[in-house]
Order: structure tokens, then sequence, then C-alpha cells
């Protein structure tokens, strides 16, 4: 195997440093699953604002090595069909992008979303009255703002250095006209509609200035689920036999079971790597956030003449939380799910049993009915190491406090989208290669979280480490520690990343399936 960079140890004494120990510590890694889609109680009844999955990695698409491309999907399992009304976002909340770049556990930049839903009122004459339209649409769009959308989605974009709250706050604009608003495309209503959605969304990816920054892009709207997962299967009690879930021939056995018949809403801004670091820290944490406000006001049954629209005031109140992906879902527990989509990376410590003491291992012997396959090395160093703290010369900032968050090394150049191995780190201490720009160091859309995340909880790591202590995970991380054996390397949940459809640049996730009329055609990221 190809000597690989990690000199873990050393994390571990980081952690003690800080003199919390490991109650400042959250998390173990973030095991298969769902990628937080309906992950907490509350935020199930609250989908317009539940995110489902955030990618932060070096920028892939050819000519853009010098940025970072930052994507936040929010609004879970968008059925294509879902008319009238479709999928738009929630215009009295506010969605935000946060990045800690000196490792404190605190954002330094944020990037702040908020959408504006204009209702036109197209109205058509019936007899001699003029009567509102009940559809989004009074006919074919084909650009934005559209003569026949009944209602025109737009969204700003601020930048707030300092706390998200109280920093400084200013307004991401245009580069073609200095405009503060951005126009959002319909959702893929179908083709009669919008017979080249690849087209038409395109002209809704913008080149942006960036105050302090220089140039960017962003792009806000609907999306294909870009994550693949064996979802049904997996949350009944992993109803497939093991046979199938440890040979890498039938990596792809359940394709059918996945979720790329569904779209999600993204918000993907790409940014100079400069704007992002500070210092001489290439390191960079990231997460991704929504917030409402603290009270709403509803009058169902108004007096003649009132007006009936909510009212919302208050302070911001954080209801979800995002970074690494299925950590709501099977790391923390049932009480304190709603906790962590309230919380904030700072006060992680809150979680630490969740981390050191992971349930998963045990919650799948109870599923596949074979006992004592867990790992035994507890607590679990290795997972706190990797996805918690970040990897010495890899991802781990020089004075990192512990907490949840993606972490990104600016400096290890992107690797093209063909030699990029879905594994990400663990494909490459694997296979010896030459590929650390991978998931647990930022996310690709094409690293398979779910297999990694198997392999990682249930002892690959350990495995891979030897009883030489080999990588640095610690020399109770070794191959006696680890039931499952060889086998904990082969992990799979049958359905492979790998195959799902993707764009070669940004927003980098495919056009999103139409409501009618068969697939929509791939896309070819222009910018405006």
């Amino acid at each position: 195997m190809k000597s690989c960079p990690f000199a873990l140890t050393s994390v571990h004494r980081s952690i003690g440093s800080l003199g919390i120990g490991l109650a400042a510590v959250l998390l173990a890694a973030p095991p298969a699953f769902a990628s937080s889609h309906r992950e907490a109680p509350s935020i199930a009844g609250s989908p317009r604002v539940d995110g489902t999955d955030f990618y932060m990695f070096n920028s892939y698409e050819s000519g853009r090595g010098n940025f970072v491309t930052i994507i936040a999907n929010y609004l879970p399992l968008q059925d294509p069909y879902g008319g009238p009304n479709y999928f738009k976002l929630d215009g009295n909340a506010l969605y935000e992008i946060h990045i800690d770049n000196n490792g404190d556990a605190k954002e330094d930049l944020t990037f702040q979303f908020q959408i504006k839903n204009l209702l036109k009122a197209i109205a058509l004459p019936i007899g001699n009255q003029m009567v509102p339209i009940p559809l989004t649409q009074a006919g074919p769009v084909s650009s934005p703002n559209a003569a026949a959308l009944n209602v025109n989605e737009k969204f700003t974009l601020n930048l707030v250095r300092g706390d998200r709250r109280t920093g400084v706050v200013s307004a991401v604009t245009n580069a073609a006209n200095g405009s503060a608003t951005f126009d959002k495309p319909v959702d893929n209503i179908g083709t009669k509609t919008i017979p080249d959605y690849a087209g038409y969304a395109a002209q809704h990816i913008y080149n942006v200035n960036i105050p302090g920054c220089g140039m960017g892009r962003v792009f806000v709207g609907q999306r294909q689920e870009a994550f693949a997962v064996n979802l049904g299967v997996i949350f009944d009690l992993v109803n497939a036999p093991l046979g199938v879930i440890t040979d890498p021939a039938l990596i792809n056995a359940a394709a059918a079971n996945s979720i790329q018949d569904k779209n999600i809403t993204t918000l993907a801004i790409e940014v100079p790597k400069a704007c992002l670091t500070q210092g001489s820290e290439p390191v960079i944490g990231g997460w991704t956030s929504a917030s409402v406000r603290q009270s709403q006001l509803v009058n169902p049954n108004p007096p003649s003449g009132y007006d009936t629209s909510k009212r919302y005031g208050g302070a911001w109140v954080q209801v979800s939380r995002l970074a690494m992906p299925l950590v709501n879902e099977v790391v923390i527990g049932l009480p304190d799910k709603d906790k962590f989509n309230a919380s904030v990376p700072s006060m992680d410590g809150q979680f630490a049993t969740y981390v050191t003491n992971p349930t998963l291992p045990a919650l799948l012997e109870i599923a596949l009915a074979i006992p004592n396959t867990a790992p035994t090395n507890l607590p679990r160093l290795d997972l706190v190491t990797t996805f918690l703290t970040g990897i010495t010369g890899v991802n781990k900032p020089a004075n990192v406090v512990a907490s949840e968050m993606l972490r990104l090394n600016t400096t290890i150049p992107a690797v093209p989208f063909a030699q990029q191995n879905r594994l990400g780190l663990v494909g490459n201490i694997l296979a010896g290669g030459n590929d650390n720009a991978g998931y647990p160091n930022g996310r690709r859309p094409k690293d398979d979280v779910v297999d990694i995340s198997l392999v990682a909880v249930m002892g690959g790591l350990c495995v891979a480490n030897g009883a030489a202590n080999t990588l640095g995970f610690g020399p109770a991380c070794n191959p006696g520690a680890v039931p499952l054996g060889m086998t904990s390397l082969n992990l799979h949940d049958a359905v492979d990343q790998a195959v799902v459809t993707l764009l070669p640049g940004f927003p980098y996730l495919n056009t999103p399936n139409p409501g009618a009329g068969g697939p929509a055609p791939r896309s070819t990221s222009k910018s405006r």
C-alpha cells in the first residue's frame, strides 16, 4: 500500500490540549443511511427549510482550479409532478452557508440567501370578469421573468464577515448589471411548459461580484436528487442479505431503489479560494443552516376586509443544520435530534456520548442478526479523528476545536471527475492512489458517502491501520478490534453513487426530472 500522510495521533493530543477531552467532541463517523432527509421530528413538518445534503470541494470543472464550490440542498424528496404549487423555497426564511477559516468552530464568513416569491396574479377574461388563474404558469416559459409565469421567484445574496448576526454585511451583485437581486428558475413543470429546461436553467447561472473576493458564480434552483441510497431497504432494518451488501460485484444491485426519481432545491456558490482562507491556514470548515422568525401570527377567520396573510417577527431562530452527511439521522439519539438542528458547532460538546460510543454498529448487529460485529476500540478515537478534527496532513486546521463540520484543504488539487475514487479518502487508502480530494476531505457529488461511512463505522479504517498503526489512527484501532475483519472494507448499500448522472461543471448537479414529458437533457452550465 502506498504511504499516506495521515499522522493522526497528534489529533488525539490536540483534543486533550483544548481542556475539553472527549466531552467537547461530537459525532462519530457519519454512518450510512439517508442523508439528512426529514432527519428530525420537528423539521419533518417544515420541508422548505430542511437541509438534505451539503457539498464543499475544490472545483474540478476545467479552468476553475482556483475556486471552491459549495452546494447546500434543501426541500427533500420532491416528486417532479408536484403541481400546481411545486416546490418554492420559503420567502420568510434565512438560508445560510457558513465558513470557519481558522478552526475555532465559529463562522468567519456567512453567505445569506433570502427568497422573494412575487405573485403576479395573472387573470383571464371570463365573461365580463377578470379572474386570477390557479396555476403557476399561463403558457410556455423559456426565459427568466417570463410573462407566462404567475410567480416570479427571486433571491438576494449577502456576505457577512464575522458573527452571522452582528458582522459586517455586504451584497453580492450580478457582474453583468450590478443588480443585487437574482432570478430563480421555476421548477421543471414539464416539457410542454419548458421545452428546454437545461437551457432555461442555464440562464440563471450568474457571474457575481463578491465583495472583497473578486468574481464567483451563483445558482439557486431545482436539481435532480444526486444522493444515491437504498433508502427503503436501509430503514427497514437493512432488509437485504449480508451476502449482497458485502459483495463488491453487487454494488449496484438495488439501483432501482435509490431516489434519483426525486428532485431537490440547490443553493450553489463558487468562490475564489483566496476569499475563503485566512492567512497561512489552507483548511476551511463549512456547514449550512436555515432559520425562521421567532414568531408567526395567523388569523384563519379574519373579519371582512382583514389582511389574511401571515405575520412574522422577532429574531431569527435556527431550525436546520447540516454539514457532514447522515449525522442527525443515525448518530444523534432521537431525544436530541431537534436540539442538534438548533445548535452551532462551538456547542457540540453536549452530544459527546453519541460520538465516542456510537449506537449504529450495535443497531447493525440487530438488523443483520449477526451478533458481535461491532468494533471494540471504544472510545472510537479513529472516528473522532477522521470526522471531527480533520486528519493531520490532509484537512486538520492548525488550531482546531473539535466540532462537527465539513472540512476541506483548499491546497489539495481537484481530481478530474473520471479519475475520482468514489470512496474518497477511504478508497485512496485502500487503493494507494492519488485522490486525496474526496470525502471526508470536503465532499464531492461523486463521493459515495454511504459506503464510505459504513466502512468507517464498522472498523474498516482500523483494518487498514493494521497492528503496526501504519496510518496513525492509534494502537487501539487495529484489525483485532474489528470482528468483521476484511469484510468491513467491502460494505455497501447496493447502490453505486458513481453511476449517478452529474454535470461536468457548475452547478454540477443534474437537470431536474420533469413533471411530465420524459427526462430532461443535460445542462450546458453557462454563466450570465
